[in-house]
Order: C-alpha cells, then sequence, then structure tokens
C-alpha cells in the first residue's frame, strides 16, 4: 500500500498536480454545505438591507413619513363604501331587550368594518340577564346583523331584593315589578332558593295534582323545600330526593284525602316516620270530643 504523501508528490515530467491543496479542499468542502450556502443566498444580502433599512429609518422624520403613508392607505382601503357598516338590525329580542342591546352597543354610524370587533360585541350582548345566545355578523349593505336567543322565564323568585323572573337554570332573567304580570309562571321564595331552580321545576310538575291549591315552594335552610298550600298547609320535604317524598304524600291523599283534612302540616323529614299535624281548631275539638266522651262513661 503506497504512503499517503505519494498521492500529493510532484509528477516526474515536471507538470503540476491539479488536486487542491488540503486548505482548499476543506474551504470547498464547508462552502458547499447547506447551512453556508444559505447564510450566502439569504442571510448576507438580508443583513445588508436590513443595515441599509436601519441606517435609512434611523432619521425620525423619515420614520414619520412612512407612518403617515401607510395610515392614508390603510384609511383608503377601510374607508371604501363597501366596507362601511351604516345600520345595526335585531332580530330575535323583544323591545326592551333591544334598547338594552343598542344602549350597550354605543356605535356610531356609519364605521368601518374592519373597526368592528364582532367577538367583543357579542360578549358584550350576551353580557345581558335576558339574553341567552347571541350571534353578530355583517349582511352585505352595511348592516350589522345581531340575532339574539332570549331566556324564557320559568321561575318567579321571591327574596328580600323583591321578585325576579328565573330561567329553568335558575339564571336572572329581569326583575318582575308585580306578581300579576305573570301569574302563570310558579313561585320560589328563600334564600339559595335561584341555584336549585331544576328541582324545584321538577317539584311543581309532580304536584300538578294539586291544582289551583298549589302557592309556590319555600326553600327552608338553604337545604330543602317546604310546599305551600291554600289553607295555610305545608309539605315539609326532606333535603334527599324530595320528589319521591311529594309523591308519597300525593299518593295518600288521592286515597284518604289527607290534605283535605284540616291539617296543618305534613312532615316527611324523617322518610321513616312522616307526621301530620293538625290546625289548632281541629286540636281543640278533639280534646273537646274526647272530654265529653270520658264524662259521658
Amino acid at each position: 500500500m503506497q504512503p499517503l504523501n505519494s498521492w500529493f508528490r510532484k509528477p516526474e515530467d515536471g507538470r503540476c498536480d491539479p488536486a487542491p491543496s488540503r486548505l482548499k479542499y476543506r474551504l470547498q468542502r464547508w462552502m458547499l454545505t447547506p447551512g453556508i450556502r444559505f447564510g450566502l443566498r439569504f442571510g448576507v444580502p438580508f443583513c445588508l438591507v436590513f443595515a441599509a433599512g436601519s441606517a435609512y429609518l434611523a432619521d425620525e422624520a423619515r420614520r414619520d413619513t412612512l407612518v403617515g403613508l401607510y395610515i392614508d392607505a390603510r384609511a383608503a382601503i377601510q374607508e371604501r363604501p363597501e366596507f362601511m357598516v351604516k345600520v345595526m338590525a335585531v332580530d330575535g329580542a323583544g323591545v326592551s331587550v333591544a334598547r338594552d342591546i343598542r344602549e350597550v352597543v354605543p356605535l356610531d354610524f356609519p364605521v368601518s368594518s374592519f373597526d368592528l370587533d364582532l367577538e367583543q360585541i357579542r360578549d358584550v350582548i350576551t353580557g345581558l340577564d335576558p339574553v341567552k345566545t347571541a350571534s353578530v355578523r355583517i349582511r352585505p349593505g352595511g348592516i350589522l346583523q345581531v340575532d339574539v336567543e332570549e331566556r324564557e322565564p320559568a321561575l318567579i323568585w321571591r327574596s328580600r331584593e323583591g321578585l325576579a323572573l328565573l330561567d329553568e337554570n335558575g339564571i336572572h332573567v329581569a326583575e318582575l315589578g308585580r306578581r300579576s304580570l305573570h301569574p302563570d309562571l310558579p313561585l320560589i321564595a328563600g334564600k339559595g332558593a335561584a341555584d336549585h331552580a331544576a328541582q324545584a321545576l321538577r317539584l311543581f310538575a309532580a304536584a300538578k295534582p294539586l291544582g289551583p291549591r298549589l302557592r309556590g315552594l319555600v326553600r327552608v335552610g338553604e337545604r330543602r323545600w317546604d310546599v305551600v298550600l291554600d289553607r295555610k298547609q305545608r309539605i315539609m320535604l326532606p333535603a334527599e330526593k324530595p320528589v319521591r317524598a311529594l309523591e308519597r304524600v300525593l299518593a295518600v291523599s288521592e286515597v284518604q284525602d289527607l290534605l283535605e283534612r284540616d291539617v296543618a302540616a305534613v312532615d316527611m323529614r324523617l322518610a321513616g316516620r312522616p307526621t301530620v299535624r293538625m290546625t289548632e281548631n281541629s286540636v281543640e275539638n278533639w280534646w273537646r270530643i274526647r272530654q265529653l266522651n270520658g264524662g259521658g262513661q
């Protein structure tokens, strides 16, 4: 095997060896690497352009001129007639809710569509209590279209602050001046009653056989319900499984006319020991009858 330096010996005929030197060979290989080629092709021109641009923009007057040109060009595009919004249309909302929407979204028309943040407008509208969902879009013709789905009141909540309308999830819909404005809606009362609106609706559904005798539900101790009937009668329900307890009372009442008698309250708080409390008049009559029977013996 020939030694390595025999490859770099000068030929005997005096001609120059065409093979490059080691340094030149390594330099050529280094220049052929992808990173160096990319740097020479793109990096060096970019650095030159960046240096020239930085030198040009070092003057504050030049920067102000460029900013002014950009603002003017942007305004010329954004304020074109086809990009201008001239009016807002609200569909799906009542008169009062539509008025509230226009108050919380105070836009000075005409306004460029580029200046409108539709997501922010939608969030502001859905922040209103009566609004369940809302969608905001720009219609052809320069119309800001707002489609609203209002919350449907399902309950009336009586609290220390007054009367309020709640939806099926207990979310506040609106204040209510008088109970007579919504006589068809069931009434709940008590602290924390709004947090259990879904359970209250299930109780009202179970209490349908009571008909017009049902006055409402009262939340007691923020843990259980009392069913309030006419003639000052109450059905005291347990904290656990109140619907089942109410159904038991109604089943007994249907067979034995329990709620038609002179009963003040039916206590179902202890599932294993239901209790019936009579009114004062019925207790006095009972004692009077007992005394009479005892005197006659």
